[in-house]
Formats: structure tokens, sequence, C-alpha cells
């Protein structure tokens, strides 16, 4: 899953992202408003984690705006305000959960799992294609009753087309979708992890029909 900190704070935001790519998230930072809703309006994201107290455009107005516009992608402010009235305020943008600095790493996190796992947003942690059946949970891949291996990237990609089963994903779809904002991701680099996928998730099951089809000319497409 994919999360967006909007934080000014360089070394708050940075210890954020660490922990969670520690936690198999990945990561974008913004460290002012109007960079942050730039990504928030172009990007797809699973939750946004964000302060109030922005250079550029503030919290508040992020808030307003990306539910003026239909963006329903969970919102968890953090900020150091923490009387009742600036709690409210912010849910009344639109906000749909507040954690006032200093903060545990733990309530953050549960915080954020508490959200993603919320109807408008993701719920499926088990998806199934086919044979083949991935555990967001427990980070586990098995085909048929064969447990497959998978580095963290390769999970995540695996993940991110297991959830749009049966449509044509292209390689930008992918980049934007498995790797941070700011990494700097070429296309033969998405056909290094389809080919390590087709590796372990076909290539052994010859008894079974390939999963992963490359569309020529279009990206990848997964199950038939």
């Amino acid at each position: 899953m994919k999360i967006l900190v909007v934080e000014d704070e360089h070394h708050i935001a940075n210890a954020i992202k660490k922990g969670l790519e520690q936690e198999r998230y990945t990561v974008d930072i913004a460290y002012d408003g109007t960079d942050a809703f730039d990504l928030a309006t172009s990007e797809h994201y699973n939750c946004i984690l964000l302060d109030l107290m922005l250079p550029g455009m503030d919290g508040i107005t992020i808030c307003k705006e990306l539910r003026k516009s239909n963006n329903h992608t969970p919102i968890l402010i953090l900020t150091a305000l923490g009387e009742t009235q600036d709690k409210i305020k912010g849910l009344n943008a639109g906000a749909d959960d507040y954690l006032t600095k200093p903060f545990s790493f733990e309530e953050l996190l549960a915080r954020i799992q508490a959200l993603v796992r919320r109807p408008s947003t993701i719920i499926d942690s088990v998806l199934s294609v086919e044979s083949l059946i991935l555990n967001s949970k427990s980070f586990s891949v098995t085909r048929g009753n064969t447990f497959i291996h998978l580095s963290h990237k390769e999970f995540e990609l695996l993940e991110y087309m297991m959830r749009h089963p049966h449509t044509i994903l292209t390689k930008d779809d992918i980049i934007n979708h498995v790797w941070d904002f700011e990494a700097d991701i070429l296309p033969n680099t998405v056909e290094v992890y389809v080919k390590n996928l087709r590796t372990k998730i076909d290539a052994p099951f010859k008894k079974e029909a390939s999963l992963i089809h490359t569309v020529r000319g279009f990206g990848y497409k997964l199950g038939d």
C-alpha cells in the first residue's frame, strides 16, 4: 500500500517514512502544502498523513479541496494543535482521524491500519486469481499448496496486479503505484521484476496455465 506523508519538519517526515517502509508500505513525502496537493490529486494513495501548519497550502485547505474534488483517500491529521476546537476543525474539513504530536509510532501504525480497513478503502487482505493466493497481512503467497518466496518489491508488484486482475497495466501504471514518486525507475526495471515474478509463479507450475501475460505494445495482464 502507498502512503503520502505531508510534513514540513524534514526529520519527522523522514523518520515516519523509514518506519513505514520497514512495515512494507510505499511512502512519498511532501514538505509543503502545494506539493502535497499536487501529489494527492495526481497519484493514488491508500492513506494521507497530513500536518496542518504547512508552507504554501495549509492542511485544512488541502482537506477541503480534496473532498470537494471527490477524493476520498483516508486522511490522518498529525499536528501539534491538540485543542478540541482544532480537532473539530480538522474533522469538519474532511479528515478521517486526528493524532496529536508527539505520538508513538505504534499508535500511528494502528491508526493507519484502522483507516485502510474501512469499507471505503481496500478491505480485501486475501486475494486470489485462479490457484494463486496472496495474503497482504501475513505477506505470504501460495500457488496450490506451494509457498512462493518473494522480495518486498516483488510482493508489492504482485499485489498491485492481483488487485487489478484481467486488466492491462502499463509500465507507467506499475511504476506510479509500486514505486515511490521520487524513485528513479526506468521501464526496463519493470520488465526485470515481471520476469522475476514469472520465474516464481509461472515457471515452476508447468501443469497450470501461465498467469502473467505480456500485451505487446501496452503492458502486462494477470489472468486471462
